[in-house]
């Protein structure tokens, strides 16, 4: 292959604390939480909005942040449902106890979060730099630090410098690029788990929908009698369906985009039209077999929803031991009880079957039970100044299927924010923050963080 060398003379920008790549769910709650504890905060965000998947992605819906007993979500993430609930951008049907105290999902108006994330992040003081990507970074392998980062935007190129970095780019953009240990997808199974991308539907009659879990009722037979009748170009047994959300509208989560690998640009680019297509089918198919025959495209989402890509080697690997065992941990920074959500790989009976079970059978947590999320899942392995939060995590591919979802990767935002902080007004690395400093934090910031006994230093393996 032919290679072309690049040169540049790029601007420095000085005068930054913490950059945090990636206005996600992760991102944005990290950035605000740091700016909040005084840091010079740079978010920088590929599209024009925050919220990624839950605004961007059209995935308008929080994952279950209670256990049938307590919620297990508390800090920025539960500010934001809570305020997204005074201000009427939850639909009216969505009882509160769906996230107080329920093990169920919480709808809310996209576009009410990209008002309040735009606000949340401004009142806080942080820099944000929309339509800006991360194209490389500037870092010492052998210390195993950050210096800057490079960016790329209308303007042309910048380069800033920052005392910590903190990666929530979903694919670990930040921290490949740096030269931090991390696994591809596929690592722990020979098939990626299949993205989907979503769309708003309008004319839906919520009546037919139900608003604290997918689908029509009667869905799965549905889809095996439109299988049955050669319906989809693919017969996908697993459909997750509709959740109806405000003024007749619902958000439809239907159409694996199945072999596409979001760390790859042909993949991507493959997948986004595939999954446009499949929009169309899933739309039709509400309106012939389930009877929502007033339903109406309103759009497709601006990013496709990934659930699996690169997965940082950490401090700790959190895996299904731990999961199993419901593991706690003096050093966590969060808990949560989402079960093993690992999405079918092909369109087989035998991989559906797999999937429910799992989903439905295995392990599955009796109400009260939860796990913990420890600090060093965090902190890439060795190095001082650079954290991850969200799907990136250090995880194996089970419980990393638990940890995708947004209130988790909000918690995880935070908890790597305020270490960020604690890190640069301590003078310490990642790896060696007093944890038990961390966790008084997070109390502090409204988390849940029941364990008694604390600990100087983090949890390893």
């Amino acid at each position: 292959m032919a290679v072309f060398t690049l040169k540049r003379e790029i601007q420095i920008e000085e005068g930054y604390d913490i950059v945090v790549a990636g206005g996600g769910s992760a991102g944005s709650v990290a950035a605000t939480c740091a700016a909040r504890l005084g840091a010079k905060v740079l978010l920088v965000e590929a599209l024009g909005c925050l919220g990624g998947t839950g605004t961007s992605g059209l995935l308008t819906a929080f994952a279950p942040m209670a256990n049938d007993e307590q919620m297990l979500v508390g800090g920025l993430q539960r500010e934001i449902i809570e305020t997204l609930w005074r201000r009427g951008y939850v639909p009216f049907l969505t009882d509160p106890e769906c996230w107080r105290r329920k093990n169920s999902w919480s709808m809310y108006d996209g576009e009410g979060l990209k008002l309040l994330l735009d606000e949340m992040t401004v009142k806080a003081g942080v820099e944000v730099r929309f339509f800006t990507r991360l194209i490389d970074v500037d870092s010492d392998i052998q210390s195993k630090e950050i210096k800057g980062v490079i960016l790329s935007n209308i303007e042309g190129y910048s380069y800033i410098k920052a005392k910590a970095f903190i990666d929530a780019t979903g694919d670990a953009v930040l921290s490949s690029l740096s030269g931090a240990p991390y696994w591809e997808a596929g690592r722990d199974t020979p098939y990626i788990m299949p993205p989907t991308l979503c769309a708003v539907l309008s004319g839906v009659d919520p009546g037919k929908v139900r608003f604290s879990g997918y689908s029509p009722a009667g869905q799965q037979e549905k889809i095996e009698q439109a299988i049955a009748d050669g319906f989809f170009s693919q017969p996908d047994r697993h459909v997750p369906g509709l959740f109806a959300n405000v003024n007749m509208t619902a958000m439809m989560n239907a159409g694996h985009v199945f072999g596409m690998n979001s760390c790859n640009c042909r993949s991507l680019s493959d997948g986004m039209i595939k999954g446009r297509r499949l929009v169309q089918e899933y739309l039709e198919f509400y309106r012939k077999y389930a009877g929502i025959i007033d339903a109406q495209l309103v759009s497709t989402a601006a990013m496709m929803g990934i659930r699996e890509s690169r997965r940082v080697q950490g401090e700790y690997v959190l895996d299904y031991d731990d999961y199993k065992a419901r593991r706690k941990f003096p050093d966590q920074i969060a808990i949560y009880a989402y079960p093993v959500d690992i999405h079918v790989y092909d369109c087989t009976p035998e991989q559906y079957k797999r999937y429910y079970e799992e989903f439905i059978k295995v392990d599955r947590y009796s109400p009260g039970e939860y796990y913990g999320i420890p600090y060093g899942v965090l902190v890439p392995k060795g190095w001082k100044n650079l954290w991850v939060a969200g799907r990136c995590i250090s995880a194996d591919i089970k419980v990393q299927g638990s940890l995708r979802c947004m209130p988790a990767a909000a918690m995880m935002g935070e908890a790597a924010g305020t270490a960020a902080v604690q890190a640069i007004k301590t003078s310490k690395s990642a790896d060696s923050i007093d944890t038990k400093v961390l966790v008084e934090t997070l109390r502090e910031q409204g988390a849940n963080l029941p364990q008694k006994e604390l600990s100087n230093v983090m949890t390893r393996k």
